[in-house]
């Protein structure tokens, strides 16, 4: 997901492309924990929904932000990842530790 920044060529300045990269590499570490790879676009969709602006957090709306040529598509397919879609609780919530304690840890020592 790209966001429109004028004070760079490529649209997004330095801090933006390491917010971008930190957050696809969390959310690509948390995707090996769902269990198959048709859920990596869906959730991939919903933590950008969720961290984009709006009031609205259903996914409706998200659907509408993040993919607004196909707003009923990806609602679609957010809704069915939500609602639907199994996968363990323990061990996405060990691929979020594994990946955000070492952070914590190293900032915790700066």
């Amino acid at each position: 997901m790209r966001f429109k920044n004028e004070g760079s060529p490529e649209g997004l300045d330095s801090s933006a492309r390491g917010s971008e990269s930190r957050f696809a590499a969390y959310v690509e570490a948390i995707t090996s924990a769902l269990g198959h790879a048709d859920r990596a676009a869906p959730f991939r969709s919903y933590c950008a929904g969720l961290l984009l602006p709006g009031d609205r957090k259903s996914v409706e709306p998200m659907a509408a932000r993040v993919q607004p040529g196909r707003v009923q598509a990806a609602h679609q397919s957010m809704h069915h990842f939500v609602a639907k879609s199994d996968w363990s609780d323990e061990a996405v919530l060990a691929a979020v530790s594994g990946h955000v304690l070492p952070v914590i840890e190293q900032r915790g020592q700066n």
